[in-house]
């Protein structure tokens, strides 16, 4: 049984990304493309066209290359990105926050050949890759040009995601796979040059890249940039650059709906909220509502969809129940299957969701194994449980996948627990999802050891070795971890 969109199928530009983001940008002439909240620094759509292409010709990258960039949410990050796109080069975002060590294995894994850094972090990106590159420092008067590349095979942007499950991998986002992400979303978000999209979810996670950035630009609205979310600053920004869209991961939504300050400022141009990346609670999301002053609704998708799968159109926000995720994006069809099966289940019953469409990614970086077992037949195994009720609207019932989502960012647990089984106490461990009020989901280490050892001890030992939100935040010690004859960790009897 296969599920489509509503909306009928549309055609997808045959165009790279930049070309098709900013290529028509000069129409915008000296309308603000990107403002940075904290800074206040401005590029213009005349000014981002021209300085990205410049950039472009200046940099000593091309076809085949990878290029690592690393920063917090700022305009630059944009002209950066654009910029090693259009050599025909592919960009893999690095969260700031990662440790040396991460940044290193990261990169490695990528194969790159320079690393483009924000100041705040260059002395660390140094430590970590050699050939750096500030944000500051980006080459502005090259001349050379420009390579041709076909948008079907060329790779545009290799963000790193677990899957379903285990460690990072490198997920191959063709020129096509982001543009038709675009042009699909585009049919639901008519977003517009009146349209002011505040951007604090981080650009180095495909949702803020394609969902918040791209969009934006490709709108022609004004995207204002924050580097983190702090809740004066963020509603200062709101109603200061009177923002019309807003996009929320679950965590955000919760300090909305308790927090008084809402009530300070003035909202109401805000017209669509949107949250992702995690389940949101239907209680909380009408608390934050009721202080917004605006409906938020929830869209679904995943990095090896570009990433967007499922969303609540614009003229279907009043209509749409909350706690769904939608209907299907054009172009888009869903299948649900008993897990571990090829099997449909019985229409209005849960079931795996299969996504299929030009968006789907074209593999896992150097992993076929890892990419067959994730797409088969052309459709995506999400590892998400779903249901689809008889008016096509699809809700997300819980997961199958062993990821842990905390504040929307991706935890594997074989990550943590690897690191856990170089401690000289521990002897076995597994690493589970629990809940947590202000991430949402979290990370719980179960420990089997040789001798006592803090709990506390454990969570430093973790703490100094990852990026903060992989950070074990709970330790129960117990005499043996339950698992299967073949040796798999039952999580759900830990869980």
């Amino acid at each position: 049984m296969i599920y489509r969109s509503p909306l009928p199928d549309i055609e997808i530009p045959d165009v790279t990304l930049t070309d098709y983001v900013i290529g028509g940008a000069e129409r915008y002439g000296d309308k603000p493309a990107l403002v940075d909240a904290v800074t206040g620094e401005t590029i213009t759509y005349a000014g981002l066209r021209s300085s990205v292409y410049a950039t472009a010709a200046g940099l000593d990258v091309g076809p085949g290359d990878v290029v690592g960039l690393m920063s917090h949410n700022q305009p630059r990050w944009a002209v950066a990105a654009h910029a090693v796109i259009a050599t025909g080069a592919a960009v893999t975002p690095v969260n700031p926050v990662f440790t040396a060590a991460e940044i290193t294995k990261q990169l490695t894994a990528a194969k790159a050949k320079l690393l483009i850094a924000a100041e705040e972090v260059a002395g660390k990106a140094r430590e970590a890759f050699g050939t750096v590159l500030t944000i500051s420092d980006l080459p502005t008067g090259g001349t050379r040009p420009l390579p041709r590349r076909d948008p079907a095979t060329t790779v545009a942007v290799l963000p790193f995601s677990s899957g379903t499950t285990g460690t990072a991998k490198g997920v191959r986002l063709t020129h096509r796979n982001l543009v038709a992400n675009l042009a699909q979303t585009r049919v639901g978000w008519p977003i517009g040059p009146a349209d002011v999209q505040a951007a604090v979810l981080p650009f180095f996670h495909i949702y803020g890249h394609t969902i918040v950035l791209n969009s934006g630009l490709l709108g022609g609205a004004t995207v204002v940039t924050m580097p983190r979310f702090e809740l004066g600053r963020y509603l200062r920004t709101l109603a200061e650059h009177r923002v019309t869209r807003a996009y929320f991961a679950p965590p955000m939504v919760l300090t909305l709906a308790t927090a008084p300050e809402v009530e300070d400022y003035d909202l109401s141009s805000l017209r669509y909220a949107l949250s992702g990346a995690a389940p949101l609670d239907v209680e909380v999301t009408e608390r934050a509502e009721q202080r917004l002053g605006c409906l938020i609704r929830q869209g679904y998708g995943m990095t090896e969809a570009s990433p967007g799968t499922h969303q609540v159109y614009d003229d279907a926000f009043t209509t749409t129940p909350p706690g769904s995720v939608g209907r299907l994006s054009p172009n888009t069809e869903a299948r649900l299957v008993k897990p571990g099966t090829d099997e449909d289940v019985a229409a209005g019953e849960t079931g795996e969701l299969l996504i299929r469409g030009p968006q789907v990614m074209a593999g896992y970086l150097d992993n076929p194994e890892a990419t067959a077992a994730t797409v088969t037949g052309g459709w995506l195994h999400t590892g998400d449980l779903a249901r689809v009720d008889g008016e096509g609207v699809f809700w997300i019932v819980d997961r199958l996948k062993e990821l842990i989502k905390y504040k929307g960012y991706q935890v594997a647990p074989a990550e943590l627990e690897s690191v856990l089984l170089t401690h000289p106490a521990v002897l076995d461990v597994a690493v589970v999802g629990v809940p947590h009020t202000e991430g949402g989901e979290a990370p719980k280490a179960f420990v089997v050891t040789s001798r006592p050892v803090e709990a506390a001890d454990l969570m430093a030992f973790v703490a100094e070795r990852v990026a903060p939100y992989k950070k074990v935040r709970f330790v129960e010690f117990v005499a043996e971890i339950p698992k299967s004859p073949t040796g798999k960790i039952l999580r759900r009897l830990l869980k």
